[in-house]
Protein backbone atom coordinates (compact mmCIF):
# COMPACT_ATOMS: atom_id res chain seq x y z
CA UNK A 1 0.00 0.00 0.00
CA UNK A 2 1.23 3.43 -1.02
CA UNK A 3 2.35 5.24 1.79
CA UNK A 4 0.62 9.02 1.24
CA UNK A 5 2.74 11.85 2.39
CA UNK A 6 1.90 15.66 2.07
CA UNK A 7 0.48 16.52 -0.84
CA UNK A 8 3.01 19.81 -2.70
CA UNK A 9 2.07 21.41 -5.91
CA UNK A 10 5.36 21.78 -8.53
CA UNK A 11 4.15 23.86 -11.35
CA UNK A 12 0.65 22.34 -12.43
CA UNK A 13 1.14 19.12 -11.00
CA UNK A 14 0.31 18.22 -7.24
CA UNK A 15 2.45 15.41 -6.14
CA UNK A 16 2.34 13.38 -2.77
CA UNK A 17 -1.34 12.11 -1.57
CA UNK A 18 -2.47 10.09 -3.96
CA UNK A 19 -1.86 11.78 -7.04
CA UNK A 20 0.06 9.56 -9.53
CA UNK A 21 3.51 8.98 -9.10
CA UNK A 22 5.19 11.59 -11.19
CA UNK A 23 7.96 10.67 -14.43
CA UNK A 24 10.71 13.37 -14.23
CA UNK A 25 14.19 13.30 -16.30
CA UNK A 26 17.18 15.69 -16.51
CA UNK A 27 18.75 17.49 -19.29
CA UNK A 28 22.29 16.36 -20.80
CA UNK A 29 22.83 19.92 -22.31
CA UNK A 30 24.45 22.90 -21.53
CA UNK A 31 21.41 25.31 -19.42
CA UNK A 32 23.00 28.56 -20.99
CA UNK A 33 22.04 27.03 -24.25
CA UNK A 34 18.71 27.99 -24.24
CA UNK A 35 17.75 26.76 -27.95
CA UNK A 36 19.26 23.31 -26.85
CA UNK A 37 17.92 22.94 -23.90
CA UNK A 38 14.12 24.01 -24.93
CA UNK A 39 14.84 21.56 -27.89
CA UNK A 40 15.74 18.29 -25.50
CA UNK A 41 12.94 18.82 -22.90
CA UNK A 42 9.89 19.21 -25.90
CA UNK A 43 11.58 15.80 -27.11
CA UNK A 44 11.14 14.21 -23.51
CA UNK A 45 7.95 16.15 -22.98
CA UNK A 46 6.92 14.02 -26.55
CA UNK A 47 7.72 10.54 -24.65
CA UNK A 48 5.62 11.92 -21.70
CA UNK A 49 8.15 13.53 -19.31
CA UNK A 50 6.37 15.25 -16.12
CA UNK A 51 8.91 17.45 -14.49
CA UNK A 52 12.31 18.48 -16.11
CA UNK A 53 15.75 19.28 -13.76
CA UNK A 54 17.98 21.33 -15.30
CA UNK A 55 21.76 22.11 -13.89
CA UNK A 56 22.24 25.53 -12.89
CA UNK A 57 26.47 25.55 -12.41
CA UNK A 58 26.35 29.25 -12.36
CA UNK A 59 24.19 32.50 -12.36
CA UNK A 60 24.05 32.89 -16.24
CA UNK A 61 22.31 29.83 -16.37
CA UNK A 62 20.34 30.59 -13.44
CA UNK A 63 19.33 33.74 -15.48
CA UNK A 64 18.06 31.89 -18.83
CA UNK A 65 15.51 29.85 -16.49
CA UNK A 66 13.18 32.43 -17.61
CA UNK A 67 13.73 32.03 -21.04
CA UNK A 68 13.72 27.84 -21.14
CA UNK A 69 10.10 28.48 -19.48
CA UNK A 70 8.86 30.61 -22.08
CA UNK A 71 8.64 27.18 -24.89
CA UNK A 72 8.40 24.43 -22.55
CA UNK A 73 5.34 23.21 -20.94
CA UNK A 74 6.46 21.35 -17.92
CA UNK A 75 8.03 22.22 -14.08
CA UNK A 76 11.41 23.10 -14.28
CA UNK A 77 13.69 22.04 -11.38
CA UNK A 78 16.71 24.14 -10.38
CA UNK A 79 19.52 21.85 -9.85
CA UNK A 80 21.99 23.95 -7.51
CA UNK A 81 25.49 23.30 -5.63
CA UNK A 82 27.87 24.97 -3.85
CA UNK A 83 26.71 28.75 -4.76
CA UNK A 84 23.35 29.86 -2.55
CA UNK A 85 23.43 32.87 -5.12
CA UNK A 86 22.51 30.98 -7.59
CA UNK A 87 19.72 29.31 -5.94
CA UNK A 88 18.07 33.41 -5.32
CA UNK A 89 18.68 33.92 -8.92
CA UNK A 90 17.12 30.57 -10.35
CA UNK A 91 13.84 31.47 -8.18
CA UNK A 92 13.64 35.12 -9.45
CA UNK A 93 13.67 33.60 -13.25
CA UNK A 94 10.60 31.25 -12.67
CA UNK A 95 11.97 28.39 -11.48
CA UNK A 96 9.09 25.58 -10.37
CA UNK A 97 11.29 24.44 -7.89
CA UNK A 98 14.85 24.40 -5.98
CA UNK A 99 16.91 21.22 -5.31
CA UNK A 100 19.37 21.76 -3.30
CA UNK A 101 22.03 19.63 -1.84
CA UNK A 102 22.58 19.40 1.53
CA UNK A 103 26.62 18.50 1.54
CA UNK A 104 26.84 21.53 -0.03
CA UNK A 105 24.57 24.11 -0.01
CA UNK A 106 24.16 23.86 4.48
CA UNK A 107 25.18 27.70 5.53
CA UNK A 108 21.89 28.59 7.48
CA UNK A 109 21.57 31.86 6.99
CA UNK A 110 21.53 31.57 3.00
CA UNK A 111 19.33 28.81 3.33
CA UNK A 112 16.65 31.02 5.59
CA UNK A 113 16.79 33.21 2.35
CA UNK A 114 16.16 30.99 0.04
CA UNK A 115 13.28 28.93 1.91
CA UNK A 116 11.76 32.60 2.46
CA UNK A 117 11.53 33.99 -0.81
CA UNK A 118 10.33 30.09 -1.81
CA UNK A 119 7.76 30.86 0.85
CA UNK A 120 6.96 34.24 -1.04
CA UNK A 121 6.57 32.71 -4.48
CA UNK A 122 4.84 29.42 -3.72
CA UNK A 123 7.96 27.12 -4.91
CA UNK A 124 8.92 23.98 -3.01
CA UNK A 125 12.40 22.77 -2.37
CA UNK A 126 14.41 19.43 -2.50
CA UNK A 127 16.46 18.55 0.20
CA UNK A 128 18.63 15.75 -2.10
CA UNK A 129 21.14 14.49 -0.63
CA UNK A 130 23.72 12.56 -2.32
CA UNK A 131 26.10 10.11 -1.15
CA UNK A 132 28.60 11.28 -3.91
CA UNK A 133 28.96 14.56 -2.63
CA UNK A 134 30.19 13.68 0.78
CA UNK A 135 34.08 15.07 1.25
CA UNK A 136 34.79 12.03 3.40
CA UNK A 137 32.73 8.50 3.29
CA UNK A 138 31.30 8.57 6.79
CA UNK A 139 31.37 5.58 9.13
CA UNK A 140 27.82 4.83 8.76
CA UNK A 141 26.59 5.83 5.25
CA UNK A 142 22.75 5.55 6.47
CA UNK A 143 22.67 7.32 9.11
CA UNK A 144 25.11 10.31 7.99
CA UNK A 145 22.28 10.08 4.71
CA UNK A 146 19.62 10.33 6.74
CA UNK A 147 21.27 13.16 9.24
CA UNK A 148 21.99 15.09 6.07
CA UNK A 149 18.85 16.13 4.98
CA UNK A 150 17.21 16.02 8.58
CA UNK A 151 19.36 18.98 9.87
CA UNK A 152 18.20 20.79 6.32
CA UNK A 153 14.68 19.95 6.83
CA UNK A 154 15.40 21.79 10.43
CA UNK A 155 16.51 24.95 8.97
CA UNK A 156 13.80 25.22 6.86
CA UNK A 157 11.14 24.47 9.50
CA UNK A 158 12.72 26.92 11.48
CA UNK A 159 11.62 29.80 9.42
CA UNK A 160 7.93 28.08 9.09
CA UNK A 161 8.95 26.45 5.61
CA UNK A 162 6.84 22.86 4.80
CA UNK A 163 6.72 23.62 0.91
CA UNK A 164 9.21 20.11 1.41
CA UNK A 165 10.13 17.00 -1.15
CA UNK A 166 12.84 14.79 -0.04
CA UNK A 167 15.59 12.67 -1.36
CA UNK A 168 18.86 10.43 -0.65
CA UNK A 169 20.52 8.85 -3.48
CA UNK A 170 23.22 6.72 -3.72
CA UNK A 171 24.90 4.08 -6.79
CA UNK A 172 24.60 1.07 -3.88
CA UNK A 173 20.76 -0.40 -4.58
CA UNK A 174 20.55 -2.15 -1.02
CA UNK A 175 21.91 0.96 0.82
CA UNK A 176 19.32 3.75 -1.35
CA UNK A 177 16.71 1.19 -0.59
CA UNK A 178 17.57 1.05 3.43
CA UNK A 179 17.78 5.13 3.30
CA UNK A 180 14.46 5.92 1.68
CA UNK A 181 12.66 3.37 3.78
CA UNK A 182 14.36 5.21 7.45
CA UNK A 183 13.08 8.39 5.24
CA UNK A 184 9.80 7.74 4.45
CA UNK A 185 9.11 6.68 8.15
CA UNK A 186 10.49 10.00 9.66
CA UNK A 187 9.01 12.41 6.98
CA UNK A 188 5.55 13.24 6.58
CA UNK A 189 7.18 15.11 3.18
CA UNK A 190 6.75 13.33 -0.37
CA UNK A 191 10.04 11.65 -1.31
CA UNK A 192 12.08 11.53 -5.28
CA UNK A 193 13.48 8.25 -5.71
CA UNK A 194 16.24 7.44 -8.21
CA UNK A 195 19.65 5.47 -8.00
CA UNK A 196 22.53 7.94 -8.68
CA UNK A 197 25.37 7.28 -11.53
CA UNK A 198 23.80 4.16 -12.44
CA UNK A 199 25.55 4.02 -15.35
CA UNK A 200 24.70 3.01 -19.16
CA UNK A 201 21.43 1.14 -20.05
CA UNK A 202 21.58 -2.01 -19.12
CA UNK A 203 23.23 -1.27 -16.16
CA UNK A 204 20.78 1.43 -15.00
CA UNK A 205 17.71 -0.59 -16.08
CA UNK A 206 19.01 -3.32 -13.99
CA UNK A 207 19.97 -1.47 -11.04
CA UNK A 208 16.97 0.63 -11.08
CA UNK A 209 14.20 -1.82 -11.90
CA UNK A 210 15.56 -3.35 -8.54
CA UNK A 211 15.98 -0.40 -6.64
CA UNK A 212 12.56 1.88 -7.50
CA UNK A 213 10.72 -1.53 -7.55
CA UNK A 214 10.97 -2.34 -4.70
CA UNK A 215 10.69 0.61 -3.15
CA UNK A 216 7.60 1.52 -5.55
CA UNK A 217 6.13 -1.77 -4.33
CA UNK A 218 6.40 -1.06 -0.32
CA UNK A 219 4.79 2.25 -1.46
CA UNK A 220 7.51 4.61 -0.90
CA UNK A 221 8.48 7.21 -3.95
CA UNK A 222 6.15 10.31 -5.19
CA UNK A 223 8.11 11.27 -8.06
CA UNK A 224 10.96 9.22 -9.58
CA UNK A 225 14.47 9.29 -12.04
CA UNK A 226 15.90 6.70 -13.84
CA UNK A 227 19.43 7.69 -14.05
CA UNK A 228 21.18 6.73 -17.74
CA UNK A 229 24.29 7.98 -19.18
CA UNK A 230 23.09 9.13 -22.41
CA UNK A 231 19.33 9.91 -24.13
CA UNK A 232 17.48 11.18 -21.26
CA UNK A 233 14.55 10.36 -23.32
CA UNK A 234 15.56 6.64 -22.24
CA UNK A 235 15.25 7.57 -18.40
CA UNK A 236 11.10 8.50 -19.47
CA UNK A 237 10.77 5.36 -21.01
CA UNK A 238 12.20 3.33 -17.74
CA UNK A 239 10.29 5.41 -15.88
CA UNK A 240 7.22 4.47 -17.60
CA UNK A 241 8.38 0.92 -17.78
CA UNK A 242 8.63 0.27 -14.24
CA UNK A 243 5.68 1.69 -12.86
CA UNK A 244 3.48 0.34 -15.01
CA UNK A 245 5.01 -3.21 -14.59
CA UNK A 246 4.12 -2.75 -10.67
CA UNK A 247 0.45 -1.56 -11.85
CA UNK A 248 1.09 1.93 -10.67
CA UNK A 249 0.25 4.05 -13.97
CA UNK A 250 -2.30 3.10 -16.35
CA UNK A 251 -0.96 5.38 -18.99
CA UNK A 252 2.15 6.64 -20.64
CA UNK A 253 3.84 4.78 -23.82
CA UNK A 254 3.26 1.07 -24.93
CA UNK A 255 7.35 0.43 -25.57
Amino acid sequence: MRKIKKEIRIGDFVIGGNNPIRVQSMTKTDTRDVESTVNQILMLEDYGCEIIRVAVRDLEAASKIKDIKKSIHIPLVADVHFDPRIAIEAILNGADKIRLNPSNINDKEWIKKIALLCKERGIPIRVGANLGSFKEKPKNLEEALVESVKKEVQILNSVGFENIVISAKTSDVLLTIKVNKMLSEIFEYPIHIGITEAGPLRDSLIKSGIGLGILLNEGIGDTLRVSITGDPVEEVIAGYNILKALGLRKHGLEI
